[in-house]
């Protein structure tokens, strides 16, 4: 296959970062892989926004169309006023994708995710025989697999897809029993741009941190009420545990650790971070925290990696798996707040200097240029047939 055949790729996507508050932790990671992406090939980006917008930075062209309500993660089939701005972003999104391949050459659609940015990839790969992948996320089969109308467009979407690929281990398994292909391991990271190895402390106090959405799946709340069994002598070995983002838990998150507070508990809550803000977090801290109830492989896993953070995590999706291979950090046996105040006593006796060998293993498994390298590898293979 010529290796210039790659000119100019479409990526479609729900999460891209903006002005708007917590759009950054959604897309960040986007926007790291755009730039790597754009090393080898022209990138046209679209993604919602609240208003329509196109910006040019380098090799990559941002093109933003409007939306009635953001994030689209929030918004519910199930409810029937969600109904007309579903509507409303899917027509916009098809629009703006539409567009671009009727205005200039496009070789290859990337769509982050399966929905509905594979709809839209989809679309447009029947009108203008454009090939198109999809990079499937945990919520794309978790959630909206499990619709009835929904999941019969998601299998569609995914077996009509030239290239399939999931952030996670077991969720591209998932995603093979759905549409029937094959479906490669991508998983989802971004550049840090970490210059120096930070000093691991080899003995408590800890500083403790989480940083993610403060959303049910994401298990924040079990975080906080395992905060609540740690007893004084555990709170003498912590320095200070920050938890960081915002969502649909903020009022009972922020409550929470107010009581915390008045507990004498040194707890501190922040806002949605840049990745500036992130990456200063993670290398202040010497472990991260990450209670999910359902969870593929955060990014938030890569993030620690490259600032040598430890983990100390709940035992779902691929965190198992990666937590054995790797030794870099604390499991709870139990999707549960004791079994998880457990994890962290034990981390409070565990110095994170044990894991420094496991971290240099996982900065070259999640490397960014590798993911990219690997992408077009593949994109490069796709049969002559399926490109025309």
């Amino acid at each position: 296959m010529d290796k210039n055949f790659l000119k100019h790729i479409i990526l479609v996507t729900t999460s891209y970062p903006d002005i708007n508050p917590g759009s950054e932790a959604a897309g960040s990671f986007v926007e790291d892989f755009a730039k790597e992406l754009s090393l080898h090939a022209k990138v046209t980006i679209i993604a919602p926004s609240l208003n329509d917008s196109e910006e040019h930075n380098n090799n990559i062209r941002i093109i933003r169309f409007a939306v009635p309500r953001l994030p689209l993660s929030l918004l519910r089939p199930a409810r029937p006023s969600h109904w007309l701005p579903i509507l409303k972003t899917l027509v916009k999104g098809n629009q703006a994708t539409l567009k671009q391949a009727s205005t200039e050459k496009v070789d290859f659609i990337l769509a982050l995710w399966a929905l509905p940015s594979g709809y839209w990839a989809r679309s447009v790969s029947k009108q203008y025989d454009i090939p198109y992948g999809i990079w499937a996320l945990g919520s794309d089969i978790w959630s909206l697999g499990k619709i009835p109308i929904i999941k019969s467009i998601l299998k569609s979407v995914l077996k009509k897809s030239a290239a399939l690929y999931a952030d996670g281990i077991l969720l591209s398994k998932e995603v093979e029993n759905i549409s029937q292909n094959k479906c490669a391991f991508l998983p989802s990271t971004r550049d840090l741009c970490i210059k120096d190895k930070k000093q691991m402390a080899d003995s408590p106090p800890y500083r403790l941190a989480y940083l993610g959405r403060w959303h049910t799946n994401k298990g924040v709340d079990i975080l906080v009420d395992s905060l609540n069994h740690l007893n004084n002598e555990d709170w003498e070995k912590i320095t200070e545990v920050r938890i960081a983002g915002g969502g649909p838990l903020a009022a009972l998150i922020e409550s929470s650790c107010k009581k915390l507070q008045n507990k004498k508990r040194s707890v501190t809550t922040l806002g949605y971070l840049d990745k500036n803000a992130a990456k200063e977090l993670l290398l202040w801290a010497d472990y991260l925290l990450i209670p999910s109830r359902i969870e593929s492989i955060p990014v938030v896993f890569s993030d620690a990696m490259q600032t040598q953070t430890a983990i100390i995590a709940m035992p779902v999706g691929d965190l198992p798996r990666l937590m054995k291979s790797l030794d870099v950090g604390i499991q709870a046996s139990t999707v549960s707040s004791q079994s998880f105040c457990s994890a962290i006593q034990e981390a409070l006796n565990t110095p994170p200097t044990k894991f420094h060998v496991g971290f240099e293993i996982a900065c070259e498994k999640f490397s960014l240029s590798k993911i990219v390298t690997n992408l077009l590898a593949d994109i490069e293979d796709i049969p002559p047939q399926i490109k025309t």
